[in-house]
């Protein structure tokens, strides 16, 4: 590890503590290479400051359902293993930001169409709101009785077994 006065490099413990992650979490954000690591003469990992912040997204992104491979994706614009300067952050969030409010308007959607559907069970592309692009039984029921069509389709199955 080459001694550089511009990073201040974390243990993998140090980097846990105080990004509030475990330290097998740590290595697995590592893994899938969302942050990286350098290696000591002893073959130990240290981490830059800067790993901080990419934790940091993570753990708010995954709070509000985002995936780690969005993350990833979010991530790619920014330099590959180097700091990212204040312009690349930039960049990444107006990439990320048009996703994202996509995202935001689906689940508004998604809330303001889900009251009509407590209950509901229709499961029918024509009557539900929440569009259920599947559906293989639209033509043969709506509402409560589609467990009943589903096994009368299994018993019609099994008899012409």
């Amino acid at each position: 590890m080459k001694n550089n006065q511009t990073y201040t490099w974390l243990t993998i413990g140090e980097l846990a503590e105080r990004s509030g992650v475990s330290i097998p979490t740590v290595r697995f954000y590592e893994e899938k290479q969302l942050i990286w690591s350098t290696r000591t003469q002893g073959n130990q990992r240290r981490y830059q400051r800067a790993m901080l912040r990419r934790i940091a997204i993570i753990k708010v992104a995954q709070q509000v359902g985002i995936s780690l491979q969005q993350v990833k994706d979010a991530f790619s614009v920014l330099p590959k293993q180097q700091i990212a300067s204040k312009k690349d952050w930039a960049k990444m969030s107006k990439t990320w930001q048009a996703q994202l409010d996509q995202q935001i308007i689906a689940l508004l959607q998604l809330r303001n169409q889900l009251d009509k559907c407590i209950g509901c069970g229709c499961l029918s592309l024509q009557e539900c709101p929440l569009r259920n692009p599947d559906d293989q039984f639209a033509e043969h029921s709506s509402g409560a009785h589609f467990q009943t069509v589903l096994l009368s389709l299994l018993e019609n199955g099994q008899n012409e077994n």
